[in-house]
């Protein structure tokens, strides 16, 4: 039995993990980053976070219980230290898929915070479920049983708080992305303070239930605000991609003003639903290639209005690339006819 769960641990930490990923990236449905981005922020939070982490979880527990003793360092290690290490590991990617030209804004911080927090979840997961699987050898019922909940709780509670924290941190950073350094800086310390406190805030009501004998009331009460917190995230997130839609039209109805674009065509490039499910462009038209470049274009628009600068002066040359691919899809049309 303790086989057959370590072999059914493996598929019980990847395939939630990985749905949930292929979720947060369909629910981005103006301007979806490419799978392959997703991918490597999923896999830094796999490897690379789950690696340093450990590293530094275990360093911090033994000079805890060295200077204060076993018990304090089960205490603190949970609480205070894994959030402290946790949390800024995970974000570490983040620095560096924020410089990409695929990051445009917070919505697509949402995602890439989730996927970092996501793939740490997964290995975590993986860990924990194996680790309760080897009781299953000498007590193959209630090895069993243990290992079923642990599954349950970490898949839907404990993994999706390191996303939700993550997330929290990849939003903070794309909504400073064309803001001042010193923004930028504050809302990076800001993201990584709320990730802190709902981390250590779910940790803790955990560990405080076991070490005073709660009879899991304070257990419950992780597992009641937990669910409120995503929520709260997951409303901030579609008010994110409505902002974004604005943008879309914003900046495509003064391209139409401007005879880049058809303006009967604004509605369908800004409406999700029409944008994909109908046939609209007109024939010869590339409407897939027409709806990624019109997206990113309005994008650069607005990026280029709110740069400094020398990024100021490239996203402008970026609109201006785009505004000759966009015109030269539309052309398509008038050489057919």
């Amino acid at each position: 039995m303790q086989y057959l769960l370590i072999l059914l641990s493996i598929f019980a930490a990847i395939v939630p993990m990985v749905s949930f990923l292929a979720l947060v990236w369909w629910l981005d449905r103006y301007d979806r980053e490419p799978i392959w981005m997703v991918v490597l922020t999923f896999a830094w939070g796999a490897i690379g976070a789950t690696s340093l982490s450990l590293l530094g979880n275990t360093t911090a527990h033994l000079l805890i219980a060295m200077a204060a003793g076993p018990e304090a360092a089960s205490v603190v290690s949970p609480v205070v230290v894994a959030p402290l290490v946790e949390e800024p590991t995970k974000a570490m990617i983040l620095l560096i898929v924020v410089l990409s030209r695929y990051f445009d804004n917070t919505t697509d911080g949402f995602v890439y915070g989730a996927a970092a927090g996501l793939g740490f979840g997964m290995t975590e997961n993986f860990l924990y479920f194996t680790t309760v699987a080897s009781t299953a050898a000498w007590d193959p019922l209630g090895g069993t049983l243990a290992w079923a909940g642990t599954v349950a709780i970490r898949t839907c509670y404990s993994a999706l708080m390191h996303a939700t924290a993550t997330a929290i941190v990849g939003a903070a950073l794309g909504w400073a992305r064309m803001r001042p350094l010193p923004v930028r800086i504050f809302a990076l310390g800001s993201g990584l303070v709320i990730a802190m406190a709902i981390h250590g805030l779910w940790n803790g009501l955990l560990t405080l239930d076991a070490q005073i004998e709660a009879d899991g009331k304070l257990a419950m009460m992780d597992f009641i605000l937990f669910p409120v917190e995503l929520l709260i995230t997951m409303i901030i997130f579609q008010l994110c991609l409505l902002s974004e839609r604005r943008t879309l039209r914003r900046e495509l109805q003064d391209e139409a003003q401007k005879g880049g674009l058809p303006a009967a065509h604004i509605d369908y490039l800004t409406t999700y639903l029409r944008r994909g499910l109908q046939r609209w462009a007109p024939a010869g038209v590339d409407q897939r290639a027409y709806i990624k470049v019109a997206t990113t274009l309005a994008l650069r628009k607005d990026q280029a209005r709110r740069a400094r600068g020398r990024k100021a002066e490239l996203y402008r040359h970026d609109v201006e690339r785009l505004r000759s691919e966009l015109s030269g899809i539309l052309a398509a049309e008038t050489s057919r006819a």
